[in-house]
């Protein structure tokens, strides 16, 4: 039986925008399993991007609970939550934020480098995730000189360079075609084989969200359905 890695209880988040309360979540209650790939899914504005955004840790929860391995998250401090965002998160965005005056190989690198590990380990490191990632030809291009699809292989080669249990990615797909998005979703599909790391996706494609073993619908803040 897989261990659970994250266990959300009655999750809900308010933000207050010019003097008025918009309810983000409410009562949110998931389960997630290491080594699980879970789609989320759901219409603009229903909450997806802010449930993956307080599993990272980016954003606190205005009530409820996240467990992570039994661990309530948002017991500890600030410090706690970055050291914990640095060691087990990897995150991926819509948009790449690649820097663009540096190379792929210098991008993926960045991570190693602010933990202060050494030039030559850093550069080992990244060597080794773009060519799981299929970017062992693309090392010194910049990101002006690589595809999109290559552009979000670098981001997510720099994602997992440092060896996260998990890769949260909001609409890593989002900004690419139909095929180089499914051969996205193929690359998540193969790190969690053969690594066993733990996939949550935010989409709006329901076909690209069937790509994982299980499927949560996010509607007007809360979940509508589960599979």
């Amino acid at each position: 039986m897989s261990e659970m890695l994250y266990k959300v209880r009655g999750l809900g988040k308010v933000f207050n925008k010019l003097g008025s309360s918009v309810c983000a979540l409410g009562g949110v209650n998931i389960d997630i399993s290491a080594g699980e790939t879970l789609g989320v899914v759901g219409v603009s504005g229903s909450g997806k991007s802010t449930l993956l955004h307080i599993l990272g840790t980016l954003e606190p929860p205005t009530e409820g609970s996240v467990f992570y391995r039994g661990k309530d998250l948002f017991s500890q401090d600030e410090e706690e939550l970055s050291v914990f965002r640095n060691s087990e998160i990897g995150f991926i965005f819509q948009f790449h934020y690649l820097l663009m005056e540096f190379t792929a190989l210098e991008n993926v690198m960045m991570p190693c480098l602010i933990a202060r590990q050494s030039l030559a380990v850093a550069r080992q490191k990244a060597c080794d995730v773009l060519e799981k990632v299929g970017l062992s030809e693309r090392l010194n291009h910049l990101p002006g000189e690589l595809s999109g699809g290559e552009q979000q292989r670098v981001a997510i080669a720099r994602s997992i360079v440092r060896g996260p249990k998990v890769i949260l990615a909001d609409e890593p797909t989002g900004n690419l075609d139909k095929k180089t998005g499914f051969s996205v979703l193929d690359l998540f599909c193969r790190l969690n084989e053969d690594y066993g790391v733990t996939v949550v996706m935010v989409t709006h494609n329901d076909e690209f969200a069937k790509r994982m073993k299980k499927t949560v619908k996010i509607s007007d803040g809360m979940v509508a359905d589960a599979n």
